[in-house]
C-alpha cells in the first residue's frame, strides 16, 4: 500500500513556527491528530526554519509529539548532529530525511547513518544540480544504493526521490521522472520511490488537479509513498482509489474504508 509521509510539521510554515516559538503544545498535537486520522504513516518533523534554535525545536517537538503518534517520525534535518540527537530519542524506527550525492551532504550523512536501524530518503542531487535526464535520474540512484547498502541501510529501506521538476519549464519533464522511476523499480524491486508531487505543477494554474493527476501516473510507474499533506483530501482519494486500482488493496478494502468514512466520494 501507499505511504503517505505527513509534511505538515515544519516551521517554514508560519502557523507552525508561531506554536514552536511559543510552545504551543496544543496547536501542534492538533495537527498531527488530523494528519494521523487522515491517513498518514509517517509524520515529518523539521525544525530548521528558525536559525539558531533547531537543536531545541526539534527536541521539543519530538518530546510533545511522540507520546500521542501511532506511527513513526520522519526526521527532516541537513545536520547530522540534530539528527543524532533526535535517533535518540525516538521510540520507532525512523525514517530519515535524507542524504544525497551532494559531496558535503554525502560525507557528513554517511557516518551519521553507518550501522542504524532506519528508513533513509535519498535525494538523486548531486553537485553537478538537478538530473536532466530519465538515465541521469536513474545513474544517481544507482549510487546511492550502492553507498547506502555499503554502510548497512537494507535496499527495502531507501526511499529514492527522483527530483519531481516543473513540467512548465520544459513538457518532457513528466516523461523523464516516469521513465526514471521505471527504470530505478527495474533495476532495485525493492527500493521504495518517494518524494514532493507539486512540483509538476508549478507555474500552471488549477495545480490540484495536475497534482492528483500526476500522482495516479507516477503509482503506476513505480511511486509507493509521497511528502504531502493528509489533509488534502482530493489527493489522498485519488491515492486510496489508485492504490485499490492497481492491486495494492486486498478485496478493496482501503477503497471501501474510504468511501464509508467519507474520505473518498465523487
Amino acid at each position: 500500500m501507499f505511504e503517505v509521509i505527513g509534511e505538515r510539521i515544519n516551521t517554514s510554515r508560519k502557523k507552525v513556527q508561531a506554536a514552536v516559538a511559543d510552545r504551543d503544545a496544543d496547536y501542534i498535537l492538533d495537527d498531527v491528530k488530523q494528519q494521523l486520522e487522515a491517513g498518514a504513516n509517517f509524520i515529518d518533523v523539521n525544525a530548521g526554519a528558525r536559525i539558531g534554535h533547531e537543536t531545541e525545536d526539534m527536541r521539543w517537538l519530538i518530546d510533545t509529539i511522540q507520546p500521542i503518534v501511532t506511527v513513526p517520525l520522519c526526521l527532516d534535518s541537513p545536520d547530522p548532529a540534530v539528527l543524532e540527537m533526535a535517533f535518540q530519542m525516538v521510540k520507532k524506527t525512523p525514517m530519515i530525511n535524507s542524504i544525497s550525492l551532494e559531496k558535503d551532504r554525502l560525507e557528513a550523512m554517511l557516518p551519521f547513518l553507518d550501522g542504524k536501524d532506519c528508513k533513509v530518503i535519498a535525494l538523486c542531487m548531486d553537485d553537478n544540480g538537478m538530473p536532466s535526464n530519465a538515465n541521469d535520474i536513474i545513474g544517481r540512484a544507482v549510487l546511492l544504493v550502492k553507498e547506502l547498502n555499503k554502510i548497512g541501510i537494507k535496499t527495502e529501506s531507501i526511499y529514492i526521490d527522483p527530483l519531481v521538476q516543473p513540467i512548465s519549464t520544459d513538457s518532457n519533464k513528466g516523461v523523464m521522472v516516469l521513465d526514471a522511476v521505471r527504470g530505478i523499480k527495474n533495476k532495485f524491486p525493492e527500493v521504495h520511490i518517494t518524494g514532493g508531487l507539486s512540483n509538476i505543477s508549478y507555474g500552471l494554474p488549477q495545480r490540484k488537479i495536475i497534482n492528483r493527476t500526476f500522482v495516479t501516473l507516477m503509482m503506476d510507474a513505480g511511486m509507493d509513498s509521497a511528502i504531502i499533506d493528509p489533509l488534502d483530501k482530493a489527493i489522498m482519494a485519488t491515492i486510496k482509489t489508485a492504490d485499490m486500482l492497481l492491486g495494492h488493496d486486498n478485496f478493496c478494502g482501503g477503497y471501501l474504508k474510504g468511501v464509508r468514512s467519507g474520505a473518498i466520494k465523487s
